[in-house]
């Protein structure tokens, strides 16, 4: 323990016995400059801190107690991370990932059942615990002796949940039992301390009152939830919740119950939460994807959005326009039916051409975005069929335009202007959005560091020759992590005072989603337009940040990590947003494995070009794991055919040293609790602090 040598300590004694309360009359005053009294005001600062945690902690008992507690859990294993990015709004493979824990649940089946049990055992086993109400069902049709099948398999999930529930403290368990049963399944998680014979006896009579009561089924549940619980001890969302998808809405929900995570956020995010605030260049870019993906449902009956005005507009004013160029992509049904994709395509090109107004708007209020390359409508020359883009002609492959007017081409119609003003009345007034973009902004941030890795949706802005590109943002040049954390800032001011925000400073939220600045993107142009109007592919090109190439050199890689502070050896660069396209020979693994690419591809319109369903990063404490998923097709298939999502690992990198608690962020909190109560403890010893009961 910490010998007693600081001058207060000293005072306090010349002083004569005081109350743990008065002995900070005597404190010096906060405005002296001399050294020496600085260091006593600190020394008191830091009595007045014990003499608080002594109240918790009110004699050497309770403290020697917190510091053995404390220097066993920071002993412990450290806990399961995982890792996913880019969801998209794919709500069942989503759920399917934490049900499997990230695919630790399966792994730890096959380690304790491998040679025991065949793999089909072990395949139903898993799904049991990924959907126990589900599997039970078809389970009970297919097994004739139910009592037998309900006895083995309460064994088989009790070994799991010893096993899942190893790294963690007794109280830790029990908390997390939240279903019922707290009391049985801890005593038979802990009957391995009695001797065998006494275990055998313990568990056969546990088990066999748990099914003669018929309580088995409950039972199974809630010990699977409390697997399930326990696979995962923290998890990250790396940006992109909204968009393509048809639940973003369930996802967040699902989150909001997670016992423990963070997010940072995409561009995606971004963008919905500027329409929130009322941005409309944002509101019309959200509305607009959500009907090139066939997701119109997500605005109406998720988020209780009005179309109709803009429905009933685009029909008038597309009424004999096919709109071929608009048709949906069609990935999952929607109320609408195909037979109605015509309506849809209309509603897509009304607000694509709102849209391209509106950013034009915003262009043109802000010189400093330096975007007049995006200004496209005024090079359109629509009697002769061709747009003008970098000093070349292409021919358009659509020409009607009824709301634009030739002298006056960013400009809103009076139609369009009240569209917008209903929409942005919807997006600012929905209820349930408002709170799901509150939660996004509580819970998100532009990056995070977590046990020594870098988190972070986009990229890093650099300069050709691989140096970090100083930009100049809101009058403020900065680079970095200095960006970063400008960024930051200046949304959560945007956010926090969304209802009486300047509509200049609110663009920047429109600003972080598009230009090639912005960590967010990080590419030359957004060439939506092209993709909409020019059939070739030359113009559809859009170059990317010199990040993107840089990437790939560790010594780049290990610069940008000492950037934010990270020089330890094993830190790493968790990356989003970023398609690995694994058909056409990508690998999600960069720079000697400094950086790791999981860009989750949930999205079902990203298949075709990656050849896979992206990737999922796990870290425990044996290392990191990078496993690449099948395609989840369905809840149903799941259960029936016990298909997994994790199929096959495509890197594992092993510590040499097994890391415990000990090694991580909350460990280096714990072992300064630790050192704080052994400070408490020597003013006890000593006699300075009185001992309550």
């Amino acid at each position: 323990m910490r010998k007693n040598s600081a001058s207060p300590f000293v005072l306090l004694e010349r002083s004569g016995k005081m109350t743990n309360e008065e002995k900070f009359d005597i404190m010096p005053k906060k405005n002296t400059k001399s050294k020496g009294n600085l260091a006593m005001e600190q020394e008191y600062n830091k009595l007045k801190y014990l003499t608080l945690l002594s109240k918790d902690y009110p004699n050497i008992n309770a403290v020697t107690e917190e510091i053995i507690n404390l220097q066993a859990i920071i002993n412990l294993p450290k806990g399961t991370e995982v890792f996913l990015s880019d969801i998209h709004g794919e709500y069942e493979p989503f759920v399917h990932i934490l049900n499997n824990g990230g695919g630790i649940i399966r792994s730890k089946i096959d380690d304790i059942f491998g040679n025991l049990i065949t793999e089909k055992e072990r395949a139903t086993l898993a799904t049991l615990i990924y959907y126990p109400e589900e599997k039970m069902k078809l389970m009970k049709q297919q097994n004739e002796d139910l009592d037998e099948w309900y006895t083995i398999t309460l064994y088989r999930l009790i070994e799991v949940a010893k096993k899942v529930s190893s790294k963690y403290t007794r109280s830790k368990v029990r908390k997390a039992i939240t279903n019922g049963f707290g009391y049985v399944i801890d005593e038979l998680l802990h009957a391995q301390e009695k001797n065998d014979q006494d275990k055998d006896r313990y568990y056969q009579s546990i088990i066999r009152t748990i099914v003669e009561l018929g309580q088995a089924e409950s039972f199974i549940i809630a010990i699977s939830d409390l697997i399930k619980r326990m696979a995962i001890d923290h998890l990250h969302v790396v940006g992109d919740i909204f968009d393509r998808g048809k639940y973003p809405d369930l996802v967040i929900e699902k989150l909001k119950k997670f016992h423990s995570m963070d997010m940072q956020w995409g561009n995606h995010d971004i963008s919905w939460m500027g329409a929130t605030c009322g941005n409309l260049a944002s509101i019309a870019t959200v509305v607009r994807i959500c009907a090139r993906y066939n997701n119109i449902d997500i605005l109406e009956d998720r988020y209780g959005i009005n179309i109709r005005p803009l429905s009933n507009f685009a029909m008038e004013t597309y009424q004999e326009d096919e709109c071929i160029n608009f048709m949906p992509k069609v990935y999952d049904a929607n109320k609408y039916g195909n037979r109605d994709k015509k309506i849809i395509a209309k509603i897509h090109k009304a607000i694509t051409i709102i849209q391209f107004k509106l950013e034009g708007q915003t262009i043109l209020r802000h010189p400093e975005y330096q975007m007049e390359n995006r200004l496209l409508l005024d090079k359109m020359n629509l009697r002769k069929g061709y747009v003008l883009l970098d000093g070349k002609k292409y021919e358009m492959n659509d020409t009607n335009f009824p709301t634009i007017n030739p002298d006056r081409v960013y400009e809103l119609t009076e139609e369009e202007k009240e569209v917008m003003e209903r929409l942005a009345e919807s997006f600012k007034h929905s209820q349930k959005l408002n709170e799901h973009m509150d939660f996004i902004h509580q819970k998100g941030q532009v990056y995070t560091i977590f046990n020594s890795n870098l988190l972070f949706h986009g990229c890093v802005p650099m300069e050709e020759d691989g140096s970090l590109k100083e930009v100049e943002f809101l009058g403020r040049k900065v680079k970095g992590k200095e960006y970063f954390d400008f960024i930051n800032e200046t949304i959560n001011q945007i956010y926090l005072g969304k209802d009486s925000v300047d509509e200049n400073l609110l663009d920047i939220l429109w600003f972080l989603t598009v230009s090639p600045d912005s960590p967010f993107f990080g590419k030359a142009k957004m060439a939506t337009f092209e993709s909409y109007f020019v059939k070739e592919k030359e113009t559809h090109y859009e170059e990317k940040n010199p990040y993107y190439t840089w990437m790939n050199q560790e010594e780049v890689c290990n610069r940008i990590l000492q950037e934010f502070g990270l020089t330890e050896e094993n830190s790493h660069i968790v990356n989003g947003h970023i398609p690995v396209k694994a058909k056409s020979g990508e690998v999600p693994i960069r720079a000697n494995g400094k950086l790791l690419i999981i860009d989750g591809g949930f999205a079902k319109s990203y298949r075709e070009k990656t050849g896979n369903a992206g990737y999922i990063l796990s870290y425990n404490s044996n290392g990191l794991l990078l496993s690449q998923n099948k395609p989840f097709e369905s809840v149903e298939k799941a259960i029936r055919e016990e298909k997994d999502i994790i199929s096959e690992l495509v890197v594992e990198q092993t510590e040499t040293k097994r890391k415990t608690v000990g090694d991580t962020d909350i460990g280096k909190r714990l072992k300064q609790e630790i050192a704080d109560l052994e400070e408490l403890l020597t003013l006890y010893q000593t006699g300075l602090l009185k001992q309550g009961n």
